[in-house]
């Protein structure tokens, strides 16, 4: 066993990191000796650049490869270091991710500033930012910076969906080395989802062949009765469009299952967080200077609400993009059939229903619907309502 059996189905990326890995552990760096700049670097650089489709693993490869560059014996998963950096508490591995919307130049120049230093345990300080998709301009611009003047004991690992300039800057990604990583096979999901998790293989082979290549998809399926349920509700909106009143109930039932898995997801969590900070801030105490700590404790009581709306709003746009990509596979499948093309489907389990959509309906309509599908992801990529967005995403599907 070893760091980069978590990586599913990927053997050529993980074969390009073990070599650079590798080759890593050889580095000189200017400090250690009469060799001063010489460097045995092989395919390492000081900045990488992973994209892939949501569920690939980005995030899983470049954690896996930040152990391999730190474990002394290239990422044996047995040591302290491994478990650490796997963990997340590695002092020399800085972790960026948000819950919210975006990634502010304010905590993006904090990490680079203790990355710029010596490393405390290891020969490297890692950066991991994994939605580097989300980082705002002035966040990019930080970033571009410590990337174009490196430290040499310095690396920085960016996951993104994809090297569009939506995504990651031209900038940026021209001073990195990109890996990409594909989507898993389905056989490859089912296997880790029996080995890892336990689960059964008959479960494990469904979850694998309607998750779309999501590992992460295909475990919530897998374990979570809810998430089958919210998958189910979803698949039934193609049949239930049959009057106005039903759209409108559509669309309502859609915004309300977003927002129970919100409260699911999050709500326990606000509510510890909101006690926590009431105990920090000395809630209930008495005495000389209470007004002053009052004062303060309002101030991070507003910025507490602010940081737990914004991870309110993303998680309520992720739960409602999961349900749009199960429609719009859906609608996919439909087309396929209808043009009897050989194309694995993205629901097997619904090969009855499609069959019967495409012999009803036209390619021209399901194509229609597809496309509706598709406008309200992009609508609500650009901040439209979403109960707009949902209300005339049905409403096409009913007009066809």
């Amino acid at each position: 066993m070893s760091v980069w059996s978590q990586v599913v189905g990927q053997p050529e990326a993980v074969a390009e990191l073990q070599a650079a890995a590798e080759h890593a552990a050889h580095v000189r760096f200017a400090s250690e000796g009469p060799d001063e700049g010489r460097r045995r670097s092989g395919g390492m650089t000081h900045a990488w650049l992973f994209t892939g489709p949501p569920g690939s693993g980005r995030s899983v490869a470049a954690r896996a490869f930040a152990a391999a560059l730190q474990c002394p014996r290239g990422g044996c998963d047995a040591c302290q270091v491994c478990r650490t950096v796997i963990a997340g508490t590695h002092a020399d591995v800085h972790e960026v991710a948000t819950e919210g919307l975006s990634l502010g130049v304010k905590e993006m120049r904090a990490v680079i500033e203790r990355a710029a230093r010596m490393p405390t345990t290891a020969r490297w300080q890692v950066v991991l930012i994994e939605d580097a998709d989300r980082m705002t301009e002035q966040a990019s611009n930080a970033v571009l910076k410590a990337v174009e003047e490196p430290n040499e004991r310095t690396v920085f690992l960016l996951c993104a969906p994809s090297e569009h300039p939506d995504d990651v800057s031209v900038t940026i990604r021209s001073r990195c080395r990109p890996l990409r990583l594909r989507t898993p096979q389905s056989s490859a999901i089912a296997a880790v989802l029996q080995e890892r998790d336990g689960v059964d293989a008959e479960t494990a082979s469904w979850a694998a062949s309607v998750c779309g290549g999501h590992i992460g998809r295909a475990r919530r399926l897998a374990r979570d009765e809810n998430a089958r349920q919210r998958r189910e509700a979803v698949l039934a909106v193609p049949r239930s469009l049959r009057s106005a009143a039903e759209v409108f109930a559509a669309a309502d039932d859609m915004m309300a299952a977003a927002d129970a898995e919100v409260v699911a997801l999050t709500g326990e969590r606000d509510e510890a967080e909101r006690e926590e900070l009431a105990v920090s801030m000395g809630a209930g105490g008495t005495g000389k200077g209470v007004a002053q700590a009052q004062r303060a404790a309002k101030a991070a009581e507003k910025e507490l609400e602010k940081q737990q709306k914004q991870r309110q709003t993303r998680t309520k746009r992720d739960s409602l993009d999961r349900a749009l990509i199960d429609l719009a596979g859906y609608y996919r499948d439909v087309l396929v059939r209808g043009f009897g093309a050989e194309a694995a489907a993205t629901h097997p389990d619904r090969a009855i229903e499609v069959e019967n959509a495409a012999r009803d309906g036209s390619r021209e309509s399901a194509l229609r619907r597809l496309e509706a599908v598709l406008a309200c992801r992009e609508a609500l990529e650009t901040n439209v309502k979403p109960q707009i967005a949902v209300e005339a995403m049905v409403t096409a599907l009913r007009a066809g």
